[in-house]
């Protein structure tokens, strides 16, 4: 039986990437100037005017609501797909809440049809691996369920971590503590953050300045990489385009093979990590050192 698949647009997905994989978008929304705004497609998104923009204006951001995932999912149902829904975490949006949601009452007209919806504990580009993996293994001819249950075993290997220059834009939108976030504003400290086992941010540790912060993330891919020949990895940026040249330059000295998505932060979760944050995604090894 066939399937569609289907994220939101906090997974960061390129737009070649989207429509080569055919998949289905359910856009983020975010608020500014009394104006709603949704953006799927990142090549038309002037990330370096809104990342300038929102240092001063306050920009406001809101779940998927459920009819837009019952209007995104119903075509295909009616069509006799079944679906695999691949979400923002849990631990930062109640965006897979209220997918779980919409697909209950979803099944009340459609009994015969699957609508599953995987928790990637993930965001940005690190969502967006757990989607690509997901399609690679639907092309190699998996059902939804087989599918669904190797990308639920591999999300537990995914490494999250970025660094942001103010974290005020976390603590404001409820991402991250307030004492936390105090860090930041002391001695020109950089935080170092990772997405821990429940999709929750988490400070992992500290640099003085920013350099420090960027060789702390290339140190995170040199000491836990798992198979840089095979997988892609992803660098996610709110526009800070020479520190990504920098990581991915860097990176590729290590790895000359290694494949990698860069993207500019969306802007739902860019209004949440603020101007010049720098992600780094990848699946890990299995035991780690530290």
């Amino acid at each position: 039986m066939s399937f569609a698949i289907s994220t939101d647009s906090g997974s960061n997905m390129p737009i070649d990437l989207i429509r080569e994989n055919s998949l289905i978008v359910i856009p983020l929304t975010y608020r500014y100037d009394d104006e709603d705004h949704s953006t799927i497609d990142l090549s038309e998104f002037d990330g370096e005017s809104y990342y300038e923009m929102i240092k001063n204006k306050e920009v406001t951001t809101s779940t998927v609501n459920i009819q837009q995932f019952i209007d995104a999912w119903e075509p295909y149902l009616k069509e006799g797909k079944d679906i695999l829904h691949i979400s923002m975490s849990s631990g930062i949006s109640s965006t897979y809440q209220t997918s779980k949601m919409a697909s209950e009452i979803l099944y009340e007209d459609y009994p015969e049809r699957k609508i599953i919806t995987v928790d990637t504990y993930a965001a940005s580009l690190g969502e967006a691996m757990i989607v690509l993996e997901a399609c690679k293994l639907m092309d190699e001819g998996l059902t939804v369920d087989e599918v669904a249950d190797k990308i639920e075993k591999k999300k537990t290997s995914l490494r999250q971590v970025f660094t942001v220059d103010d974290l005020m834009f976390l603590k404001k939108g409820g991402r991250l503590s307030a004492a936390s976030a105090m860090i930041g504003t002391i001695l020109s400290i950089k935080p170092i953050l990772i997405g821990n086992e429940i999709g929750q941010i988490v400070v992992k540790g500290k640099e003085r300045g920013r350099k420090a912060a960027l060789k702390a993330l290339l140190d995170e891919y040199v000491n836990y990489v798992a198979n840089p020949v095979k997988d892609v990895i992803g660098i996610a940026h709110s526009a800070c385009k020479e520190d990504v040249k920098w990581l991915k330059e860097e990176i590729l000295k290590i790895n000359p093979m290694q494949k990698i998505i860069t993207e500019i932060y969306e802007p739902v979760t860019g209004s949440h990590v603020g101007p010049r944050a720098l992600a780094l995604f990848f699946f890990k090894k299995e035991v780690e050192t530290a």
